[in-house]
């Protein structure tokens, strides 16, 4: 089957980072900056992320241009990349068409806090994440919404709550998380957009899940006993067989004729 082909002046924008607080941060600073896409983040192992935008080829420039100023300002920038009107078969065989689509259906029973802010942060190692995301639980009014893992021992704490008690948190996070282990990179973003939203990994405890239908049991149909009905009981007449009209006939015949009976054939031997 043939993939379905972009629009001409469409184009593909890419930018890695060595830390997911940066890449988010950096995808944040994309979709603000210019009328485009996020479709997702591939992660490769080692740290590095990637954020794949895409939209019109302007646009796409504007973003990638606004975002690596974003990732430098980090000290996180890898590379940047532009691709004018890509070929059909890029899309085919990279999850770049069907990566938003899958991440959008995974968070539709997915309920929302009612503010919009989130803070990142990011550590060498998984016991100061913990460490981190507890101290920044008890220190304001925030939710843990997740925690990722990029590889080289990076791991990220994912909190929302008011921009205020975001920060708050984040700094309490901070100072826990330099006791504990290494601290690599923090980011808070206030007036989180639709789009960022839906390619962030959720912890399943905020997942709605349906309720399971009732299971359905086949009624049980008491049998009632059987009752034997008397039949009316049928007039005896004895029976009588009609003899055909040929045989009637051939017996007239015969009692007539007794001589018939001993007549010889004419090939009888005798």
């Amino acid at each position: 089957m043939e993939p379905s082909r972009l629009p001409s002046d469409s184009a593909l924008g890419l930018i890695s980072t060595h830390s997911f607080p940066a890449i988010v941060g950096t995808a944040d600073m994309m979709l603000k900056s210019a009328d485009v896409t996020l479709v997702g983040y591939e992660k490769i192992g080692s740290g590095h992320c990637t954020a794949v935008v895409r939209g019109k080829v302007a646009n796409v420039r504007l973003a990638v241009e606004e975002g690596a100023k974003t990732a430098q300002q980090f000290g996180q920038l890898i590379s940047k990349l532009v691709i004018p009107r890509p070929m059909p078969n890029l899309e085919a065989v990279f999850p770049i068409g069907s990566h938003l689509v899958e991440l959008a259906q995974q968070k539709q029973g997915y309920s929302r806090l009612s503010n919009r802010s989130i803070g990142l942060l990011e550590t060498r190692g998984f016991p100061a994440m913990v460490g981190a995301a507890d101290a920044m639980l008890k220190s304001a009014d925030v939710q843990l919404a997740s925690y990722e893992i990029i590889g080289d021992g990076l791991c990220t704490a994912i909190v929302r709550g008011s921009v205020a008690n975001v920060a708050v948190a984040i700094e309490a996070g901070i100072q826990e998380a330099e006791k504990i282990g290494e601290l690599h990179a923090v980011m808070i973003i206030p007036r989180l957009l639709e789009d960022l939203e839906h390619t962030l990994p959720v912890a399943n405890c905020w997942i709605e899940q349906p309720e399971p239908l009732p299971m359905l049991m086949p009624n049980t149909v008491k049998e009632r006993q059987r009752e034997l009905v008397a039949l009316p009981e049928l007039e005896k007449k004895p029976l009588v067989f009609n003899k055909p009209a040929e045989i009637e006939e051939l017996v007239d015949i015969e009692t007539q004729n007794p001589d018939l009976n001993h007549q010889p054939l004419e090939n009888d031997p005798e």
